[in-house]
């Protein structure tokens, strides 16, 4: 995809740079001249020295023929103004950083397809690190309908000392519901249907979305909110 970036801080040099290194063809645009000259020399992305807001520079930047625009600017303002001109470009997906409420219906009538408020992105990570860090969402694929998660396995698991051929040919452990991985002190293992899951293991499944849920509990893993905030 060709993908123009508005903003080349911490959070928009880090985007770009996985954004690269998934074949993608990127553009930033800032003001600061030196930002630019760092995200072409350590990421290789294209970048505009120039105000994301000016016409002149986003026709610099190819916005008409982006797939994808992303404001990652400073200022609410500059990322309304930004996304106002990208949809009227005809971008099809819009995505912008908000950091005052007050601007997300703004932003919404100005056609952007994802508003990202970070304080609550922060601040939602922080808490479930700190009160339950047994769980992780990884990846979604097939469309949303399946997930990988990472769980740790605590003492209590049902799931502990048992044979992976075991676990899966346990009636209470749901289909569609695959092992794919162990972790376990410093050694990432692709487990055959032998492999013993050990507490403390970190476990990577991968599951129908429905069934997330029911093989996480099988293998241990509590606490409600946190399957609904993660999405299960």
């Amino acid at each position: 995809m060709y993908i123009v970036i508005a903003g080349a801080g911490l959070l928009g040099r880090g985007l770009a740079k996985r954004l690269v290194d998934n074949k993608h063809d990127v553009v930033v645009v800032d003001k600061d001249e030196e930002a630019c000259n760092k995200v072409y020399r350590e990421y290789g992305a294209v970048s505009v020295n120039g105000d994301a807001t000016d016409v002149d520079v986003l026709e610099d930047a190819g916005l008409d023929e982006a797939d994808v625009a992303v404001a990652l600017m400073r200022r609410d303002a500059d990322n309304l103004s930004f996304s106002l001109l990208a949809n009227n470009y005809g971008v099809s997906r819009i995505f912008t950083r908000m950091r005052n409420s007050k601007y997300e219906e703004a932003y919404k009538a100005a056609g952007v397809t994802k508003v990202i408020n970070v304080v609550d992105l922060y601040l939602d990570q922080f808490t479930m690190e700190i009160e339950q860090p047994k769980l992780q969402r990884v990846a979604t694929f097939g469309g949303g309908k399946a997930s990988i998660v990472i769980l740790e396995i605590p003492e209590n698991s049902r799931g502990a000392n048992k044979t992976i051929a075991e676990i899966t040919q346990d009636k209470s452990f749901p289909e569609d519901c695959v092992i794919a991985g162990i972790y376990r002190e410093d050694e990432f293992i692709i487990p055959r249907g032998n492999r013993t899951i050990n507490t403390g293991d970190r476990v990577f499944l991968a599951a129908a979305l429905e069934n997330v849920k029911p093989a996480s509990k099988y293998l241990g893993i509590e606490g409600e909110k946190w399957f609904e905030r993660l999405g299960f």
